[in-house]
């Protein structure tokens, strides 16, 4: 597998969920599974077959973490606010708004908080501009474009 690139806190909440999985999701799954097991005939037990599905799903996830922590490079953001890189804050003027987006690695994306993955069109035509350029972006919308006011 590739180096996985994430922010610092990217790494720090990935940690968060493994341990949340790990320490408290997983005992609490194989608890409820020992619950609905003790409930009697498992052909027909809808809450045995809700329990293992659910302990399956935290195990999956908990093997998920544990590759991409193996595989992880914490990306420090050297840039000094002069050009945009992974891990930056940037402001950009779009459509006559003002909007505030973070550059961070794919597995930290998060569109609906202005997360964007360096590998997404708008990330990867962002990466290393300055402040006072334009870029115009393809999206499925058509085309924005995007004036860079601040990077922090």
């Amino acid at each position: 597998m590739k180096k996985v690139q994430l922010t610092k806190q990217g790494y720090e909440n990935l940690q968060k969920e493994y341990e949340q999985l790990t320490k408290v999701k997983r005992a609490h799954a194989v608890q409820r599974l020992h619950d609905a097991r003790a409930m009697g005939d498992l052909s027909e037990n809808s809450e045995y077959s809700a329990a293992k599905e659910e302990l399956a799903f935290i195990e999956g996830r908990i093997q998920e973490i544990e590759e991409l922590l193996k595989n992880v490079e914490i990306v420090q953001n050297n840039s000094h606010g002069n050009r945009i890189t992974l891990g930056n804050h940037v402001t950009v003027q779009v459509n006559n708004q003002t909007e505030l987006l973070q550059i961070v690695g794919e597995f930290e994306a998060d569109p609906l908080n202005k997360k964007l993955s360096s590998l997404s069109p708008i990330g990867k035509a962002l990466i290393n501009k300055q402040v006072g350029e334009e870029v115009e972006i393809q999206v499925p919308d058509g085309k924005l474009k995007y004036k860079i006011l601040e990077i922090s």
